[in-house]
């Protein structure tokens, strides 16, 4: 324990500061998002094959833009201000939710929603790799999806309360959520200080196969991984859809996401220091080990009880490999393509992510909801067996 807070004490000023910014954008963006499938099914009336398409859609154009982004923040060779316009876009679309009369208009907020989550991802990610030494970045990319994740899990909180309050406001609650997401961009403007570009040569453009070429294999083997991986991680829509089916109640049905969160949250930077000092494939499968059980979880719940357990093993697999594939990508890619490396590692993840999403919303609703959770456990073990399958760098800081 002692070790970690000596750790944490050393981490630079705005790895802090990023994390903050990230807890704020995303308490407002859980205030929508853990009513959201609810609001689109119980208000709109839509069906869960569309809730499916809506969330894939929504979540692979965030992975998708981050190419871009992080190609352009290479070329630029700064990382701040791209930052700020996601940030800010995201913040700008959330009152098109509170004012959304059809599944249309929800989808387009979503997808504008998710441009601005994948315009600022990538370059924040290779932000974090720039100011923090290369022995302690599983610790730095840990905190900040930690921090994130606090973000997180107070969202949903707050969406029961107001809830509660409002007698089931769907409309109200995202009105309120409009008010952390400016936060959120008015801390990143004053809060990060980004480091002095170095003197190099002209910078080209990096998406071209040459550049391509020069991530080298290590860094192809992390993006095979991490597509497997997306596959058997489907929208987590479909948890808080579980639970509601399962007789949760409307109000209370963000807790699905706090319980989620708040164990991501603990064992995100613990999983992310560990993974400085180990092979990162063996935690990697792990983790898919214990989204196995969750899935096989939900898949046999008879009650929302039991969907709170299973939930809660979702969130600690997240915790197990979110913050050590972001500093798996940043230790096996050459730092002036790190953006790059960073956007291409989100494009085929996010591919995969829409595939996986739009299937289960198929699943859901030809064979019944629990066979969507038993697609995802046998993805996430074909996980384990590709995780486990690389040889050679597996990116462990040394």
């Amino acid at each position: 324990m002692s070790g970690h807070m000596n750790r944490l004490r050393v981490l630079p000023k705005s790895i802090w500061v990023l994390g903050f910014v990230s807890m704020l954008m995303d308490i407002s963006s859980e205030m929508i998002h853990s009513l959201l499938p609810l609001f689109m099914v119980a208000v709109l009336g839509t069906s869960a094959t569309v809730v499916g398409i809506i969330e894939g859609l929504a979540e692979a154009t965030a992975l998708i833009v981050k190419v871009f982004s992080g190609v352009l923040s290479d070329m630029l060779g700064r990382r701040k201000w791209l930052a700020v316009a996601g940030y800010g876009l995201g913040a700008l679309t959330k009152p098109l939710f509170a004012v959304a009369g059809t599944a249309g208009v929800v989808l387009s907020a979503r997808l504008i929603d998710r441009v601005g989550k994948g315009i600022r991802g990538a370059p924040r990610d290779a932000l974090v790799a720039d100011v923090t030494p290369p022995a302690m970045r599983g610790a730095a990319y840990g905190l900040r999806q930690s921090l994130d994740t606090v973000g997180a899990f107070a969202g949903p909180l707050l969406a029961v309360v107001l809830m509660l309050l409002t007698a089931d406001d769907f409309r109200a609650v995202f009105w309120v959520a409009v008010v952390p997401g400016f936060l959120a961009v008015a801390l990143l403007i004053w809060g990060v200080r980004e480091p002095a570009a170095r003197p190099e040569k002209p910078r080209e453009f990096p998406l071209r196969w040459r550049s391509l070429k020069r991530l080298g294999a290590p860094f192809w083997q992390v993006v095979i991984i991490g597509a497997v991986f997306s596959l058997a991680r489907f929208s987590e829509a479909f948890l808080v859809l579980r639970a509601e089916q399962l007789g949760l109640g409307l109000a209370w049905a963000p807790v699905v996401m706090v319980v989620m969160n708040v164990t991501f949250a603990l064992s995100a930077y613990p999983s992310g220091a560990m993974s400085d000092r180990m092979d990162r494939r063996y935690l990697l499968a792990a983790g898919c080990a214990v989204l196995v059980v969750a899935d096989v979880v939900l898949a046999v719940a008879g009650h929302w009880t039991w969907v709170v357990v299973g939930v809660a093993l979702w969130g600690l697999h997240m915790g197990l490999t979110q913050g050590l594939l972001a500093a798996w990508v940043a230790d096996v890619a050459p730092s002036e393509l790190r953006g790059t490396a960073f956007g291409t590692f989100n494009l085929a993840c996010g591919l995969a992510l829409l595939v996986s999403s739009i299937a289960a919303g198929v699943a859901w609703d030809v064979l019944g909801s629990a066979w969507t959770f038993w697609l995802g456990a046998c993805l996430a073990g074909l996980s384990i067996a590709v995780s486990l399958s690389i040889r050679g760098n597996t990116g462990t800081a040394s």
